[in-house]
């Protein structure tokens, strides 16, 4: 049975006269060993599970919609996952200086308001809010205005000056502006102390003033104010943070904000867009109110739950549609996966090939199944040179890079000096060092898997994400990196790599003459003093090294070999 997924109007467009498929050029069967890295850890974790009988979370495959439970080790919960809300105090409430009143506003004694009057009488005049609540306005007598909002200012002043003045009166106020106040902020902030500001100001705007809520200790969910001893309010800031709102409260001098420590917490992350930890009101929540506050991803379809129950380690894997009546609970960590593994994967093609450049096939499609699919010009394409660029290997050799440049610092950074001459000549040294390794760390590997092998292609197993290079032929050979002149030259039969070097020029004075790279079409390297050279290849002279520590000197020609391999670059000192 035919495992690639293609349609039948694909499968019409592959019978031209003038093409061939890849597949059909007689390609010998072979195998390429190619550990990668994730296969090498499922291995692990499979002989661990055998050893223990205990499966790490993620370590099985789904089976139906069962859910299975195994008893992992118990891990505190990922101190790098931040709180949720833990951005909120980067925006500068505090610097926001607010100089306006809300709507609900009630008048306190101590707040200045303007009172305008004409017709019948006049008056224009801004009055203080006395220690009994009232203005005094000639002719008129005392005003109650304590505890009056803002928005009733007019009425209340209109209604007393109509009981005195019945026609013919007309009145204008404002609310210039309110008794400053200064308000207590304490518990789990960064920052305690007493803050200046006016009593319209939000609860985040004295918080901001703190520093905000204590990411490692606070809460944001158990914020209270005191006032006299007694709550008066408590806030909930999930609820800014999901919908907006925040309780409006009327600050008075003297008021204490209490931030509390911080209650029950979930650890969420995984193919989500809030990956975070959670804080629970209650001891426990259910997974659809913890689904919707993470904000899953479409294609996820798997959930792991590790925690504690009754003492004993905890740890399930269950389908997104049982996750909903799930019990969570203080500790509990959750992992949502797009486990896609049983289904399809995607293989591109590059370079010098017809029809589509996507193809989706079965995990298990081996490279020559494709290939016998995948339309070429038999005379434009090199078919003797098709290889992989996988992902897994382009990691694998980034990773092997950055450890090699690691060792660099280490041992340049750790080097002594004996002489004032020596320690001034090892200064100029790790300037060049430092911006060797700043090139080299720029450097992306391609991922290159050579499959060609016997004057055939090995039949691999395709992986998700693997590219496959048809190159074209060509009857150039390009030269690069430490030469009088870098260009592309005829290829000519039976002629060496230092044959094309000196029609080029020869080597410049940074060439290191003795090792030659030559990287071929198919992705093979050869190196050394004279390497054969065939057509489509490219020459690499690396340069010298300028250092004259030999175990220095070593660790940079290294480097400098991998990244000629891993991304046919020469980079130099």
């Amino acid at each position: 049975m035919n495992k690639i997924l293609l349609t039948a109007i694909l499968l019409a467009l592959f019978t031209p006269a003038f093409a061939q498929s890849v597949g059909g050029s007689g390609y010998t069967e072979g195998s390429v060993q190619d550990v990668e890295a994730a296969a090498l850890l499922r291995s692990q974790a499979q002989a661990q599970a055998d050893a223990s009988g205990v499966a790490p979370l993620g370590a099985r495959e789904p089976a139906g919609n069962s859910s299975r439970s195994t008893a992992p080790r118990v891990r505190l919960l990922d101190d790098s996952i931040k709180p949720f809300g833990a951005n909120l105090f980067t925006g500068g409430f505090s610097a926001d200086g607010e100089d306006g009143l809300n709507p609900s506003y009630s008048i306190q004694p101590g707040d200045r308001v303007s009172i305008r009057i004409w017709g019948a009488t006049q008056f224009n005049q801004s009055l203080v809010v006395d220690h009994q609540g009232n203005i005094f306005i000639p002719g008129v007598g005392p005003v109650m205005l304590r505890n009056t909002q803002s928005t009733q200012l007019n009425e209340r002043v209109s209604q007393a000056v109509s009981t005195v003045y019945t026609d013919n009166v007309r009145v204008y106020t404002n609310l210039d502006s309110s008794q400053p106040v200064a308000v207590f902020v304490t518990g789990y902030v960064p920052n305690p102390g007493r803050f200046a500001g006016i009593p319209s100001n939000s609860v985040l705007y004295f918080l901001d003033r703190a520093g905000g809520v204590d990411p490692s200790r606070g809460s944001y969910r158990k914020i209270s104010v005191i006032r006299n001893r007694k709550n008066i309010a408590n806030v909930d800031l999930y609820e800014f943070l999901v919908s907006g709102e925040i309780e409006s409260i009327q600050f008075r001098d003297g008021d204490t904000i209490v931030v509390g420590e911080r209650g029950s917490s979930i650890s969420v992350d995984g193919d989500i867009k809030n990956p975070a930890l959670y804080e629970l009101l209650d001891a426990t929540v259910d997974g659809a109110a913890m689904q919707a506050m993470a904000m899953i991803a479409p294609d996820v379809n798997y959930v792991g739950i590790s925690g504690v129950r009754g003492e004993r380690p905890h740890s399930v894997y269950v389908p997104l549609e049982d996750f909903a009546a799930v019990q969570l609970f203080d500790g509990d960590e959750i992992s949502f996966k797009a486990d896609q593994h049983d289904q399809v994967i995607v293989v591109e093609v590059e370079g010098a090939h017809l029809g589509p450049s996507r193809y989706t096939v079965l995990p298990d499609t081996r490279l020559h199944e494709l290939l016998d699919y995948i339309e070429v010009d038999q005379v434009l394409a090199d078919t003797g040179s098709v290889s992989l660029k996988r992902k897994t290997i382009a990691l694998r050799q980034k990773a092997a890079l950055g450890e090699s440049l690691q060792r660099l610092e280490a041992s340049y950074l750790t080097a002594s000096s004996q002489t004032d001459q020596e320690s001034s000549i090892r200064a100029q040294e790790a300037q060049l060092i430092r911006q060797f390794i700043e090139s080299a760390r720029r450097v992306e590997p391609n991922g290159r898997l050579v499959v060609a092998k016997d004057s055939g292609i090995a039949n691999v197993i395709l992986q998700s994400g693997d590219t496959i290079s048809i190159p074209s032929r060509s009857e150039s050979v390009l030269l690069s990196g430490e030469v009088l002149v870098s260009q592309a030259m005829l290829y000519s039969k039976g002629a060496s790599a230092r044959d094309y070097i000196a029609r080029s020029g020869g080597f410049n004075q940074q060439a290191e003459r003795d090792r030659i790279v030559v990287v071929h079409a198919n992705g093979e390297v050869s190196s050394g003093k004279n390497p054969d050279v065939r057509s489509g290849d490219e020459i690499i002279v690396l340069p010298k090294v300028p250092v004259k520590n030999l175990q220095l000197a070593a660790t940079i020609v290294d480097i400098i070999y991998k990244v000629a391999v891993a991304a046919s670059v020469a980079i130099n000192l």
